[in-house]
């Protein structure tokens, strides 16, 4: 297993719809293994392939002590009730944005060793599952919301973190994603 970069913002891999996965080799399992370090090494709940420069539907998850290797997803349903959230993004560091998704989903697909499954996640499962099938269809949390925030951790006088929520537009995001891409560190002599 290896940690992989992880792309962020303007990269446009993340922009592009994934191609589906035809058959689960050693390779396919071998990225599954890297999503699931590179999760856990970014302290994130679920990354999609494309998010480390991968355009194929492949996503992997873990919530409340269980672990989700998803291949070629495709949500079958979803509940009329929905419910407002705060989700980040690891391509997006630093930014969160209140995003309404379903409160329940059911999706199809195919796990690590190509045996087709049905789950039927629930709450943030079932968020975290739209996030990421989000990714798969090249869709970023810039694109669910409008409410837009910089993150920011501060720490107090009694030497707590505690963390700020500032409100931001799209272009800001979008802007400092741009500039982060244009510096290049030249080495010195």
């Amino acid at each position: 297993m290896a940690v992989r970069k992880i792309i962020l913002l303007g990269n446009p891999i993340l922009r592009q719809k994934a191609k589906p996965v035809g058959k689960i080799t050693k390779a396919e399992r071998q990225l599954i293994d890297d999503l699931l370090e590179t999760m856990d090494a970014h302290e994130g709940v679920g990354l999609a392939a494309p998010q480390v420069g991968i355009p194929q539907r492949i996503f992997v998850a873990r919530w409340e002590g269980e672990t989700f290797a998803l291949v070629n997803p495709e949500v079958e349903w979803q509940s009329k009730e929905t419910v407002m959230g705060m989700e980040g993004c690891l391509s997006i560091p630093g930014v969160q944005g209140k995003i309404i998704r379903h409160e329940k989903i059911r999706v199809r697909a195919l796990d690590a060793d190509g045996k087709p499954i049905v789950l039927q996640p629930e709450g943030w499962l079932a968020r975290i599952f739209q996030h990421e099938i989000d990714h798969l269809d090249g869709i970023l949390i810039l694109d669910r919301t409008d409410e837009l925030f910089w993150v920011v951790e501060e720490e107090t006088d009694e030497g707590e973190t505690k963390v700020r929520l500032i409100p931001t537009t799209k272009d800001a995001i979008l802007a400092t994603f741009r500039r982060r891409r244009k510096t290049v560190s030249t080495p010195t002599r």
